[in-house]
């Protein structure tokens, strides 16, 4: 049932009877709980009556927490922003527990999460921190896992929590089966196109007449790569305007990593088959056996350093360099993200779903004016290395995070407020505004569905069946910290020319293999810890099935694109 905002008479029963009727206190939480849902949380997927009983819970379950001070951190997506700046503050009147929510950079996230975890130190009380530390997290024992949480302390266990209706617990969960982080916001990089241009029938004709076929969404690299010089080199200008077919960026940064850690592998098809992650060889190219990292080079079974990892840093190159405006070469991602917003960009492989936001705000050259975009986001294409049963994009997982150095009582208090901030008396609020959606309910919602035209396929995506194959990075990485920050330092020789993609990559998978190596010398991890292999003749590895995959004879097949339109219908 969906909250219209129907004044509901007996409304205030449930809560009353729940937090002790007559008492004064009960009268100012209710009454704070009332005044939230009047004016803030007027969506939901909860009747009036319902969101009333599951903040009475709130209220009643922080009786113990009341007056404590807690302190959590985030980074700054505009989510976080929504959760700092107001459920904070409605947590802090509906229950009497005050809390501080930092808004930090993501680097800092992990480090003040990585110092934490080292000194035993309690810095903060909970943390949203992506799901990509989940091998980390389940391999060190410093986190408390959420199903630990729960099952000790089931008074503190919303009755609404509703796991079943979070769509990315999947990624949460370690392969022990037990859940380590609680999802908060969640969103996908995505492919990105002008959905105006390529209706044009004069565009359409030129491409057909140039390349042999449709121009559509493309389905395969080959097809991304003709549309990225058409645009830039056939087409060359629009209304007047100098026009590129492609955008990236490729400065020596740590954003520069994330562009590779985020799964640019995985949508060549470096990687093995499985959901959420490739098996036993994952998109980092990180080999697993049984839960054990055993390398990442392909001399140890690894793919980090083959064939299909050079294709797909090869293309990142040439594309940056052929068919991206000359500036994106010395951009940062947040430099990166609003340029296709200005209008003269025809498709981004490789875009967060998180600027959605930014890109359709009224006045901008890429919105029409009646606030519908004149853009799309479609799933992305895949490489020629990919096979159908592989993961095909990323998806970032924001969760809430606990550990075991935290006190307990803070750390339990800090529970309360992660749940009232997935809780689904807000959580609709929290995704329209935020537009990172984390429940099935709300992604149905006729909410959702209403906005879905001013969103440019947002909506349809996580409605369809596609999503599936978008995921974090997975439990194949140990040490998520200290093997991220190899990345950026590496691939920045393949962008900036200082070496060849594949020397590059023989540098990461080296280094990669050098800090597993330590990892296994020092016995840091309580269980499934690096255990190397022996280092053999590469053509071992490339000649058994799966990854590491030998050279492709084609590494450009016929280019396949579909109409984005018919693509919509074969998901309903």
């Amino acid at each position: 049932m969906h909250n219209n905002k129907k004044k509901f008479v007996l409304a205030a029963i449930p809560l009353a009877v729940a937090l002790g009727s007559g008492s004064a206190w009960a009268d100012q939480y209710s009454d704070a709980a009332q005044k939230w849902l009047d004016s803030e949380f007027t969506v939901s997927t909860l009747s009036e009556a319902e969101q009333l009983k599951e903040m009475a819970w709130f209220t009643e379950a922080a009786k113990r927490f009341r007056g404590m001070e807690i302190n959590v951190a985030s980074e700054t997506l505009t989510t976080h922003k929504y959760e700092s700046q107001v459920l904070a503050k409605a947590f802090s009147e509906i229950t009497g527990i005050k809390v501080n929510h930092d808004l930090i950079q993501e680097g800092d996230v992990v480090e003040k999460l990585q110092t934490q975890m080292q000194s035993g130190r309690n810095i903060y009380d909970a943390y949203v921190n992506d799901s990509d530390l989940i091998g980390t997290h389940f391999r060190y024992g410093k986190v408390v896992p959420i199903s630990d949480i729960m099952e000790q302390h089931s008074d503190l266990k919303s009755p609404t929590l509703d796991l079943g209706d979070f769509i990315g617990l999947n990624f949460t969960s370690g392969p022990d089966g037990k859940l380590y982080q609680l999802p908060t916001q969640q969103f996908a990089n995505l492919y990105w196109f002008r959905y105006d241009w390529y209706q044009r029938p004069e565009l359409k004709k030129q491409f057909k007449e140039i390349y042999g076929y449709e121009l559509g969404v493309p389905v395969n690299w080959s097809a991304y790569e003709d549309i990225a010089e058409f645009f830039t080199k056939h087409v060359g200008e629009i209304d007047g305007q100098k026009v590129y077919g492609h955008m990236d960026y490729g400065k020596k940064d740590p954003s520069l990593g994330w562009r590779f850690t985020d799964a640019w592998f995985s949508m060549a098809g470096a990687g093995d088959k499985g959901l959420p992650n490739g098996l036993p060889v994952d998109e980092w190219g990180i080999r697993v056996e049984g839960c054990n990292p055993v390398g990442s080079s392909v001399a140890r079974g690894g793919a980090t350093n083959g064939p299909a990892a050079v294709y797909a840093t090869t293309k990142y190159v040439d594309w940056l360099r052929q068919y991206a405006p000359p500036e994106a070469q010395g951009m940062t991602f947040s430099e990166s993200g609003p340029v296709p917003a200005q209008g003269n960009v025809a498709q981004q492989i490789f875009w967060y779903t998180a600027f959605t936001a930014d890109m359709t705000q009224k006045g901008l050259p890429v919105v029409n004016e009646d606030g519908t975009p004149k853009w799309r986001m479609a799933p992305s294409p895949r490489g020629p290395y990919w096979e159908e049963g592989m993961k095909l994009g990323y998806q970032d997982v924001g969760a809430w995070t606990f550990m075991n150095s935290t006190p307990e009582d803070r750390r339990l208090a800090a529970w309360l407020y992660a749940q009232f901030t997935t809780s689904k008396t807000v959580s609709l609020k929290k995704t329209l505004v935020g537009l990172t959606p984390i429940r099935e309910s709300d992604i149905n919602s006729p909410e959702m569905q209403e906005a879905a035209p001013f969103l440019g396929g947002l909506v349809e995506f996580y409605k369809g069946p596609a999503r599936e194959q978008w995921s974090p990075t997975g439990i194949n990485v140990p040490d998520y910290p200290k093997l991220a920050q190899l990345w950026w330092q590496y691939i920045s020789q393949a962008a900036s020319g200082e070496a060849t993609p594949q020397v590059a990559l023989n540098g990461l998978a080296e280094a990669q293999d050098k800090v597993l190596q330590r990892l296994e010398r020092a016995g840091v991890h309580e269980n499934c810890g690096p255990k190397l292999n022996e280092p053999r003749d590469e053509a071992y590895w490339l000649n058994q099935p799966g990854a590491p995959k030998a050279k492709l004879a084609n590494e450009k097949p016929q280019g396949k694109t579909v109409d984005y339109d018919a693509l919509l219908r074969s998901w309903e």
